[in-house]
């Protein structure tokens, strides 16, 4: 089934526009339980209540504030909030293109995917040049009242717009604690190396799975089945305190599992 399309937009390269298509690159599909009454089942709703009186709010008494300091809030009415939004738009401005590796992982919000929508040689060929180049485009857009910051990269033969964090969200790899105590010596160094090739192997994007999802959906099918489900059960591994002796573990555990195979 083809991918249903989000948004419909326009890519601007300077004076070039690509009609394209936004869907969704990923989908929540986690587990989502209702609350329900203990005695009857029956779904409950959740109350907006003061608590110094306990009694319910009307949602039509309800403002929105920020708190600026303990106790002191800046109120704000919804034609202020409204005021602020940007003006809709359908176009993807793309500002420049940077090398690829200049974006770390940690920029990286919501994938979506681009699809032609007209012009599918053009689109193509911008596909097939982003990736020949190594580099990623620095697009901006709006979309649903909200002004967004993004990555035009390259997927397959498509290609994919992926939604960054705000600068001031991104937390630096350099503001982790300084390595304490001794360097690494080279022995511990050969083993890791030795470690990441004995691993290395083809991406399975199938053995990405979640595990609890699917054991909640086989306990809730067993139980309306009428069906009773054993939990399975799995043990942690013990921790080591030595990353020698760990590595050495590890590396003849990957070696054995690679003969099996």
């Amino acid at each position: 089934m083809a991918a249903r399309a989000m948004w419909k937009a326009e890519l601007a390269l300077g004076d070039e526009v690509l009609p394209v298509k936004l869907h969704a690159a990923a989908e929540d599909r986690g587990v989502h339980f209702r609350l329900l009454h203990a005695r009857d089942r029956t779904p409950v709703r959740q109350q907006l209540v003061d608590p110094r009186t306990g009694e319910e709010v009307a949602r039509e008494e309800v403002r929105r504030g920020l708190e600026v300091e303990a106790g002191v809030f800046v109120v704000l009415t919804d034609e202020e909030l409204a005021s602020l939004e940007p003006p809709a738009s359908r176009r993807i401005e793309v500002a420049r293109f940077v090398p690829a590796g200049a974006l770390d992982p940690g920029w990286y919000r919501r994938p979506y995917l681009l699809g032609p929508d007209g012009d599918a040689e053009g689109y193509f060929a911008l596909a097939r040049a982003l990736e020949a180049s190594g580099r990623v485009g620095i697009a901006r857009w709006v979309m649903r009242k909200q002004r967004h910051a993004g990555a035009l990269a390259p997927r397959g033969r498509h290609l994919a717009l992926i939604a960054l964090h705000d600068a001031s969200d991104v937390v630096a790899a350099t503001e982790l604690e300084a390595p304490d105590g001794p360097a690494v010596g080279a022995g511990e160094r050969r083993l890791a190396e030795q470690l990441v090739a004995a691993l290395d192997a083809p991406f399975e994007p199938e053995t990405l799975r979640d595990e609890y999802r699917e054991r909640v959906a086989a306990l809730v099918e067993a139980r309306a089945a009428g069906r009773s489900f054993a939990m399975p059960q799995e043990e942690a591994p013990a921790p080591r305190a030595d990353l020698a002796e760990a590595l050495r573990e590890s590396l003849k555990a990957a070696k054995k599992e690679r003969r099996v195979a």
